[in-house]
């Protein structure tokens, strides 16, 4: 499964800024739409175009390692058992 790790860069961006950042804000700096942006971040197993990707990776200026991370079904499936 693909994690998209939005919430953890701008948790990063707040702490370098010194100030709060919203979806919102991102989503209008990067040109998509708030619902997708947080669909994106939140839903687990969400699928978005790479175009978002890009456009995330310039404004967190970023790569793309350092937006997404890759985690092994057999982890997930642990996890959920887990629960």
């Amino acid at each position: 499964m693909i994690r998209f790790r939005i919430k953890e860069l701008m948790a990063e961006k707040e702490f370098k800024e010194g100030r709060r950042i919203t979806i919102a804000e991102v989503a209008e700096a990067c040109g998509i739409n708030r619902m997708t942006l947080s669909k994106i971040a939140g839903q687990r197993g969400y699928s978005t175009v790479t175009d978002n990707l890009d456009r995330l990776c310039g404004y967190f200026q970023c790569e793309i390692s350092d937006l997404v991370v890759y985690i092994p079904d057999s982890v997930t499936t642990a996890n959920s058992a887990e629960s």
